[in-house]
């Protein structure tokens, strides 16, 4: 009996401990575009808060650029698209933010280099309450990543 007990408590801690995995600000699917050296780049990804709070992506910092923002790219009421930068990006709980050609991007403001199809470029997304999320992300051929219909827009 008292085996059991003990079995049945050290199945519920490791159900209960596997249950914490995810709970968390996640950042997946990550990339961005060729760009040539002193001019702008654009990272997109998506942005999943797995957490119990309410958070919000703040600011964006990368080795490969000498500023990095949060953009949103929309159609104004003339349908002309038009890019403003925004101090935040809502990440409420269990949402998932889609950071997309004509949406919400990042822009990265005076490269330091030249993005290259296969390069590598670290990017650092800051939140409101989630510590700093540390991305390694690759410079992709724009053309293969699915239709936007957006050639040129961040």
């Amino acid at each position: 009996m008292k085996n059991s007990i003990v079995l049945i408590l050290m199945g519920m801690l490791l159900l209960s401990a596997c249950g914490s995995e995810g709970r968390d600000v996640e950042a997946h699917d990550y990339w961005t575009r060729a760009a040539l050296k002193d001019g702008n780049g654009v990272v997109y990804m998506l942005l999943h808060n797995h957490s119990s709070q309410d958070d919000a992506l703040v600011g964006v910092s990368s080795d490969a650029a000498l500023t990095g923002e949060i953009h949103l790219s929309q159609m104004n009421s003339s349908g002309v698209m038009e890019m403003t930068r925004q101090e935040s990006i809502p990440l409420p709980v269990d949402a998932e933010v889609e950071l997309k050609p004509g949406g919400y991007h990042i822009m990265l403001i005076g490269l330091k280099k030249d993005l290259n199809v296969g390069d590598k470029i670290m990017v650092t997304l800051h939140f409101m309450h989630h510590a700093d999320i540390v991305l390694t992300v690759p410079v992709l051929d724009a053309a293969n990543m699915g239709g936007s219909g957006m050639d040129g827009m961040p």
